[in-house]
């Protein structure tokens, strides 16, 4: 699995620079919002890439990365 390597800044790093794997904290950063919205969307099943390893909550980082293009890429029906 490859992670992006595009020169695209989230959270003060590059992409190249993300684990493969995100905690709870460093979605958050990457995301710009705070942990407890990163566990608040996680329950909406707001977020994509989530995996449980027993308690813990990780991210897969290509996944969240595409999210954020998504969502950031300006709509063609506009």
């Amino acid at each position: 699995m490859n992670v992006p390597s595009t020169s695209h800044v989230h959270g003060g790093r590059t992409e190249a620079t993300w684990p493969m794997l995100l905690t709870v904290p460093e979605a958050a950063e990457l995301l710009r919002t705070s942990p407890r919205g990163v566990y608040a969307m996680v329950e909406r099943r707001q977020l994509p890439g989530v995996v449980r390893i027993r308690r813990r909550v990780l991210f897969r980082t290509d996944a969240l990365l595409d999210w954020v293009h998504q969502k950031s890429a300006p709509s063609l029906e506009e």
